[in-house]
């Protein structure tokens, strides 16, 4: 019997992902993927789990659906016979546990598939004597890292009326919300206004962090943690050098400086660093699944990153500027014009300037601070967290920033051997100092 469909059309901020992920297979990467790592102390309940996932599915069935293209435009369609969602990794007693459990998440993040076949979202258990990890692995233009954190907050309620909560009506595609309480000739100046910034951006040539001369292989992460002292100390640094507000803007800093230290791949005059901020409430439940963002960057002269005062100096200036000026908001339109345009031609407007020139020196998200702290998950207490997601080369290098239960952790994800390990390694170093206010 032939399935019976249901369609849903990508909203503009998924589009504005898709893009990603062509420009990211295009270089014979596995896409746009995103994942979402959450570490558990103690045994789960993994009959529990397995129901609780299952239940997700059946009452968002776009979790299991598949992209496919009608014409010019990209839909997801629910199946009646879903793919796979569900794994569980078991390590044996002769496994070391810590590498058992890298090495499948980097066959997961790794694995290539064709993009109409995978399955957009996937749940994997990977357990151990001593310790449980369970991951959340997406495909970005399904959702976004706060979408995860939702439906992490989905499986980790307990009480079925609690899920109950989760089945709000869906509000709509955020983006199109904004745009529809815009009149035309404001839709218009604000588009001149992102074309503006864009072309200020390409003023100077980014510097990029990785070797853009080398073939992409494969994604490596390294994941540093600070400890409640740390990050209590980093916090304090982060509102002298740019306010309660700014904390993203004093990550983004620190690891300018930090890269400029460790050396960088390849020459230029500036750094410029894209960041997407979140159009969703912090509680809100609804969607779970779609992508609400829109970007911001952030850009500084070579001249500026050595000196640490006057590079928070510039870049809350920059920060608040945009914000006054509805630079914040005026990529919406320049988002719903290029969905009109092909993913090549879209991809293209985004990552490269007039000359040719890779725009984002690195990727940038700061996930702030989590919503799971206390919570368990199957019986197992969360005691961590962490992230990954692919990029593409270049720039090579993410980082993805989090807060659990007062402590700070970095992921940097890296494509090899673009950026390599070794330079990871100093980056690192450089990076933790500048946090604590302590240049090695």
């Amino acid at each position: 019997m032939k399935e019976q469909a249901t369609q849903h059309p990508l909203n503009l901020s998924d589009y504005f992902t898709l893009v990603m992920d062509e420009e990211i297979r295009g270089e014979g990467m596995p896409g746009s993927l995103g994942g979402f790592a959450i570490e558990l102390s103690g045994a789960v309940d993994v009959d529990a789990l397995r129901a609780r996932v299952d239940e997700l599915v059946r009452r968002f069935p776009i979790a299991t659906a598949r992209l496919i293209r009608a014409g010019r435009r990209f839909y997801w369609r629910e199946m009646r016979h879903p793919v796979r969602y569900w794994h569980h990794h078991r390590c044996s007693e002769t496994d070391h546990e810590p590498a058992f459990r890298e090495n499948v998440l980097n066959t997961i993040m790794n694995r290539c598939e064709p993009r109409e076949q995978m399955a957009p979202i996937e749940f994997h258990l990977l357990s151990g004597s001593q310790a449980c990890l369970f991951f959340i692995r997406w495909i970005h233009p399904l959702c976004d890292a706060r979408g995860a954190e939702l439906i992490m907050k989905f499986l980790c309620c307990e009480e079925p009326c609690g899920r109950e909560r989760f089945d709000r009506p869906e509000t709509g595609p955020l983006v199109s919300a904004y745009l529809r309480r815009w009149p035309w000739w404001r839709k218009i100046w604000m588009f001149i206004k992102a074309k503006r910034t864009m072309d200020s951006l390409d003023r100077w040539k980014s510097i990029v962090a990785g070797d853009p001369q080398n073939q992409p292989q494969a994604l490596r992460y390294r994941v540093c943690r600070f400890d409640r002292e740390q990050s209590a100390a980093i916090a304090k640094q982060a509102r002298k050098q740019v306010g309660m507000t700014g904390t993203t803007l004093y990550y983004i800093g620190c690891l300018m400086r930090a890269i400029e230290q460790a050396g960088p791949g390849g020459e230029g005059d500036a750094y410029c660093v894209p960041f997407a901020f979140n159009l969703r409430r912090q509680n809100a439940l609804a969607p779970l699944f779609g992508n609400h963002v829109s970007v911001l960057f952030s850009q500084a002269h070579r001249e500026l990153v050595s000196d640490r005062d006057k590079l928070f100096q510039h870049l809350k200036r920059q920060s608040n500027q945009a914000i006054r000026s509805g630079i914040d908001y005026a990529f919406l339109p320049m988002m719903w014009a290029g969905s009109w345009l092909s993913l090549a031609r879209y991809g293209e407007k985004l990552r490269r300037s007039p000359n040719g020139d890779e725009r984002s020196s690195f990727w940038f998200s700061d996930v702030g601070r989590s919503d799971l702290s206390g919570l368990h998950l199957a019986g197992a207490p969360i005691r961590g967290l962490f992230h990954l997601c692919q990029v593409t080369s270049p720039p090579g290098l993410a980082l993805l920033v989090c807060q659990y239960d007062g402590r700070l952790t970095l992921s940097y994800n890296y494509i090899e051997p673009v950026v390599s390990e070794a330079w990871v390694e100093v980056l690192e170093r450089h990076m933790a100092a500048e946090l604590l206010g302590e240049p090695l």
